[in-house]
C-alpha cells in the first residue's frame, strides 16, 4: 500500500510539473485512472469477443450487399442512393473498426503501445462520426427534394462526391484529434476513466459534436413531417379522399419512426 501511495505521489508531482508519459505502457494509464484491466482471459471477455466478432461479420456483409446493390442497379444511380451507399460504407467501416477492437481488447490491451491504442480508438470515432454525418446529409437531401416537389435531388454527381469527401474528412479530423495532442498523456489529472488515454474535454467535445449533428437531423425530419402534415390537411379540405389522407399520414408516421 505504501509503495502504491508513493507511486501515486510521484505521478502527481510529475503531472503538475508538466512531464509527459509517451513511453509509458497502456497499463500505466489504466492503472492511474482506476479502470479495471485484467491480464488473463475471463469467461465474460471470451463471450464478448465471440459475440462481437459475429456481429461484426454480419454488419460487414449486410452493408456490403447494400453497396453492391446500389452500384450494379442503374435505378439507384441518384444522389439519395449514393448517400445511402456512403452510409452503408460508414457502417461497414464501423464493422471493421469493431473487429479490430475485438482483436485488440481484453488482456491484449495491456500489450498495446500508446500509438496502437490511439489508432484503435480513432477507428471507432471516425466510423461513428461518419455514420451520423451521413444521416444528416440524407436528411438535408430529403428536405430539399420534398420542399421542391421532386422525387430526386438535382444535385450533380460532382457535388455528391464533394459532399461525401467532406463527410469523411470531417470524421477523420475529429477522430485523429487526440493524435495531434488533445489527450491526457501530459496531464494525467484530466484522463477519462472510460478511455484512459483520452482527456475528458475531448470526449465531451466528441459527444457534443455528434449530438449536435444528430439533433440537426431530427429537426430536419420534424420539419419535413409537419410540412407534409399541413400540406395533406389543406389538400383534404378540397377533396373527399379522407381515407387516403389518413393512410398517407399513417405511412408518413411509419417512415419517420423507422428513420429515427
Amino acid at each position: 500500500c505504501s509503495a502504491r501511495i508513493v507511486g501515486d505521489v510521484k505521478v502527481g508531482r510529475r503531472d503538475t510539473m508538466g512531464e509527459c508519459f509517451h513511453n509509458r505502457s497502456v497499463w500505466f494509464f489504466y492503472n492511474s485512472t482506476g479502470k479495471e484491466l485484467s491480464p488473463i482471459w475471463r469467461t465474460k471477455d471470451k463471450l464478448v469477443v465471440s459475440l462481437g466478432l459475429l456481429v461484426c461479420v454480419i454488419i460487414i456483409l449486410a452493408n456490403l450487399l447494400v453497396i453492391v446493390a446500389i452500384a450494379i442497379n442503374r435505378r439507384f444511380h441518384f444522389p439519395i442512393f449514393y448517400l445511402l451507399a456512403n452510409l452503408a460504407a460508414a457502417d461497414l467501416f464501423s464493422g471493421v473498426a469493431y473487429m479490430f477492437l475485438m482483436f485488440h481488447t481484453g488482456p491484449r490491451t495491456i500489450q498495446l503501445s500508446v500509438r496502437t491504442w490511439f489508432f484503435r480508438q480513432s477507428l471507432l470515432d471516425i466510423s461513428l462520426t461518419a455514420s451520423v454525418a451521413n444521416l444528416l446529409a440524407i436528411a438535408v437531401e430529403r428536405h430539399q427534394t420534398i420542399f421542391q416537389f421532386q422525387l430526386h435531388s438535382k444535385m450533380s454527381n460532382q457535388r455528391v462526391i464533394i459532399l461525401i469527401g467532406c463527410i469523411w474528412c470531417t470524421a477523420v479530423l475529429i477522430g485523429f484529434i487526440p493524435h495531434l495532442g488533445w489527450n491526457c498523456i501530459c496531464h494525467l489529472s484530466t484522463c477519462s476513466r472510460m478511455a484512459p488515454l483520452y482527456s475528458q474535454s475531448y470526449l465531451i467535445f466528441w459527444a457534443v459534436s455528434n449530438l449536435v449533428i444528430f439533433g440537426a437531423m431530427l429537426l430536419n425530419y420534424l420539419h419535413i413531417y409537419y410540412y407534409v402534415k399541413q400540406k395533406t390537411q389543406r389538400m383534404s379540405r378540397h377533396t373527399s379522399f379522407q381515407q387516403r389522407h389518413k393512410d398517407t399520414m399513417m405511412n408518413l408516421m411509419k417512415t419517420v419512426v423507422m428513420v429515427l
